[in-house]
């Protein structure tokens, strides 16, 4: 690495702006007051300004250039906003069990753009690889943006230089030159400018003719505490995608039904569904509900599961009771890092279709009774001694597919049709019919059995909001830390002033990252007392 030397003989590497030893500026016309060099890194070499050769180097040089970590981080603004247009799959009102219903809800719902939206994935995009991929470059950013600027800095303030060259002093926005009074000595001098400084809360740095008064310096790494809070954040952000780290998950639960948790060990079940609403009396502004009602309270009465046979593939489920109680709105049920809401409900839904079957040749002799369960049917029932029932195909939300075939729609029970085979083994008789919309289509002409439409079973279901997120603590405290390192730069100055005494004159200087009228005033103050006949050049306001 070249190197470029000083006229003090110290040798700086490349990219050095301030002499490391002198601090005298290099390459710099001393003449042209405005091209002092900027001192937020205290003059000293960053990485990024020195190694510019292996692609090591250049890969780092990007990321530690602000102009880049800008653009990264408008581009997720940019998508972030895109993914608000619509909601996300996660969001949708009614939560869908399919991608085909994914895909018809943002059709049906908001036409071309809706369609448009799900194509290119935005339906998902928080969780999505190239988003994902966005964050991991924000965050090497502000890691290198730190490192390439935290590291020179902290040298510099490590090791304050005391006895600064006379160009350095003179390059400052506050400078005062004066000659030395012949009544009073270096030390008396310092002594006085000590004591002033010393009770405005400087700290005091002092040789034989040279002083350096300093305040604030924590505040200087302020913006790089900022850096680590917003890291933390992201890590928090990230390790949600990682398993176990963070669930939200819509599960509907009928009364009396025990179904799994998604991605979990554990089975929630539905003991009873209870909702109660306002009457008239209790409203305070009559409303047109149109036949409505407004919900005053819901609840689900659960028991929550644990499968202990979960890690064991194929094995039947092993379940043992480990909480249960209710699950009210903004009351959730928790059981370690697991929570389960109250998220929706549905009332007086078809739980299953009765019917009778009864012999047509016999006087509509009632043969027995079928119940066809339209969350999870039997595939084969028996009706009576040598006569079954036999489920050959089952569509929840039928329709006619493009191709005249029968297809669903969803997987919920909106439009139930089942074809049936009804199987006597006394008479040897195979029939079979189908249950569409009320009606009941036979295959002959002239069957022996048919069926009588019964009250269908009617059930509440219970929609419930199952989360975790055990990334949420380093978030929350990646946000304080954040926060902290904003007050710190917010709130607080580094201010240093500098008295030297050299070849018959005092010399002061001073130097601050913000508030240049409140240095001003306190460098004033020291002058005033210790009757030093210096004028202030104030070149802030140039």
């Amino acid at each position: 690495m070249d190197q470029r030397k000083c006229e003090c003989g110290h040798t700086n590497p490349v990219g050095t702006l301030l002499c490391e030893s002198c601090g005298k500026p290099l390459e710099v016309d001393l003449t042209d007051k405005a091209a002092f060099p900027d001192m937020r890194y205290e003059g000293m070499a960053r990485r990024s300004q020195t190694y510019t050769t292996t692609i090591v180097d250049r890969i780092w040089n990007t990321f530690s250039s602000v102009k880049v970590a800008i653009w990264i981080i408008v581009v997720i603004l940019v998508a972030s906003g895109v993914g608000t247009i619509f909601p996300q799959q996660q969001y949708i009102p009614v939560p869908v069990p399919t991608e085909l219903d994914v895909e018809r809800f943002y059709t049906d719902t908001y036409g071309v753009l809706g369609t448009i939206f799900y194509q290119l994935g935005f339906h998902n995009m928080y969780s999505s690889w190239w988003f994902v991929l966005l964050l991991v470059l924000l965050g090497a950013s502000l890691i290198i943006c730190s490192l390439d600027r935290v590291i020179p800095l902290y040298k510099a303030l490590s090791k304050p230089r005391l006895n600064q060259h006379k160009s350095f002093l003179k390059g400052q926005k506050l400078y005062a030159e004066a000659k030395q009074p012949e009544d009073r000595s270096a030390e008396e001098i310092l002594a006085q400018s000590a004591e002033a400084l010393k009770k405005k809360g400087y700290y005091l740095f002092q040789t034989d003719r040279a002083l350096l008064a300093e305040k604030g310096r924590f505040s200087r790494w302020g913006p790089y505490v900022n850096h680590i809070g917003l890291i933390l954040f992201l890590i928090g952000v990230l390790m949600r995608s990682l398993p176990g780290f963070h669930l939200d998950e819509y599960v509907w639960v009928r009364e009396g039904e025990t179904v799994p948790i998604p991605e979990t060990p554990y089975y929630v079940k539905n003991l009873s569904f209870k909702v109660e609403y306002y009457s008239e009396d209790e409203m305070v502004e009559k409303l047109d509900l149109k036949g409505g009602a407004i919900a005053k309270n819901y609840q689900t009465d659960a028991i929550l599961y644990l499968n202990r046979n979960a890690d064991t593939p194929g094995a039947k489920p092993d379940l043992v009771e480990v909480q249960s109680g209710p699950i009210i709105v903004n009351h959730p049920m928790k059981h370690e890092d697991i929570y389960l809401y109250q998220s929706g409900y549905q009332e007086m839904k078809l739980g299953a279709l009765n019917f009778t079957l009864i012999d047509l040749k016999n006087g509509d002799k009632e043969v027995g009774a079928i119940k066809l369960d339209l969350y999870n049917p039997s595939e084969e029932m028996q009706v009576a001694e040598g006569m079954k029932v036999r489920i050959l195909d089952y569509f929840p939300d039928f329709a006619m597919g493009k191709d005249g075939k029968p297809i669903t729609q969803t997987n919920l029970p909106k439009n139930p049709m089942f074809a049936l085979e009804i199987i006597d083994e006394r008479d040897a008789i195979n029939e079979k019919l189908v249950y569409l919309q009320g009606s009941i289509l036979t295959q002959k002409d002239n069957p022996r059995y048919g069926l009588k439409i019964e009250m269908p079973d009617l059930v509440d279901i219970s929609g419930l909001n199952v989360r975790t997120d055990k990334a949420l603590p380093l978030i929350f405290f990646g946000s304080f830390v954040f926060m902290v390192g904003v007050s710190m730069g917010f709130f607080w100055q580094h201010r240093r002033i500098w008295v030297q005494l050299q070849e018959g004159n005092v010399l002061i200087a001073g130097h601050t990252n913000k508030n240049w009228f409140g240095l001003r005033k306190e460098v004033q103050g020291m002058v005033e007392q210790t009757n030093l006949s210096v004028t202030l050049e104030d070149k802030t306001k140039a």
